[in-house]
């Protein structure tokens, strides 16, 4: 048995009528018609008699009828207790974000986002590109924002913003005459090297990047890895070495003058951010308004 089968047998009873039953569910009676055939013929009863004067249920047809009066009664209440629930719209959402898209591109989403549903609450967790997709797939988080693209079988991913990528170096006289034509490639090779840790979406982007560019990123001398972008430019800010950062977590340093940026003198880096969901879970009603919203919002749809 199947809704559209119990629906039109209710039907079909209320209205003593295959062709009535037929307009009011939007069927042609051929397919009413069918719809009963199938059910009778499921249950292996005779379930609606039918007269050259009239047409009513037989005794079988009254039992079930019941039965499938609370079906569909249920189904409807199904149906409004989620229509009510997504036009209120509270609740909180789980999200898991790498550091560049938690700290740069969500708190601007997440305002415009409360403009329209001031009730729903966020739980953000700030882990890197590679754990956000361990969260997601574990089902801790229903939405996540990574830095580079997703790999696992069973995440679906799509753009969600364009980011760009910089060097930076400490705000120091040698690294001023890169300002005009942009940083050699090959001078990385000579500087100390601050990274981000394995595991982190820029780090992995970084390295992609490098590769392209002919530098082999075990060539680097790295003096450290760091797990945030903030301790990275802390420490490029002070002369530990040079790092490669999102542009927009340099700008903050730039505009106080403690770092400098730079594009390489032969390429500009960008890379796409990713919003992320399991490919098998059905995402809550608020979960999927907000992730409808997200992406979006940076992007064009």
């Amino acid at each position: 048995m199947d809704i559209k089968q119990l629906e039109a047998f209710v039907y079909v009873v209320e209205n003593n009528s295959f062709s009535r039953a037929g307009e009011l569910l939007h069927l042609t009676q051929p397919t009413i018609s069918s719809h009963i055939a199938s059910l009778e013929q499921e249950l292996k009863i005779k379930l609606i008699v039918r007269t050259t004067k009239e047409i009513y249920p037989s005794e079988a047809g009254k039992l079930l009828y019941g039965y499938a009066k609370d079906i569909l009664s249920i189904r409807q209440q199904a149906f409004d207790a989620i229509q009510n629930f997504t036009k209120e719209m509270k609740g909180s959402i789980t999200v898991a974000a790498s550091t560049i898209p938690g700290q740069y591109f969500l708190p601007r989403l997440i305002q415009a986002f409360h403009e329209k549903h001031p009730d729903i609450k966020f739980n953000i967790q700030m882990v890197d590109s590679a754990e956000v997709v361990d969260q997601v797939l574990s089902r801790n988080a229903e939405i996540g924002f990574t830095g580079t693209q997703p790999t696992a079988p069973k995440v679906v991913w799509r753009e969600f913003a364009d980011d760009k990528l910089v060097i930076i170096t400490p705000n120091e006289e040698r690294f001023r005459q890169y300002q005009t034509g942009g940083f050699p490639v090959r001078q990385i090779l000579n500087e100390t090297f601050i990274s981000r840790e394995e595991g982190s979406g820029t780090r992995k982007e970084t390295e992609n990047y490098l590769r392209e560019m002919g530098i082999d990123p075990q060539k680097l001398h790295t003096a450290v890895e760091v797990r945030s972008t903030e301790s990275v430019k802390k420490m490029v800010s002070e002369g530990l070495g040079i790092a490669i950062v999102s542009k927009s977590a340099s700008e903050d340093y730039c505009q106080f003058g403690k770092v400098l940026a730079f594009d390489f003198n032969s390429v500009s880096l960008r890379r796409k951010l990713y919003l992320i969901k399991h490919k098998n879970s059905i995402l809550s009603p608020i979960a999927q308004v907000f992730y409808d919203f997200a992406k979006g919002f940076y992007l064009p749809r």
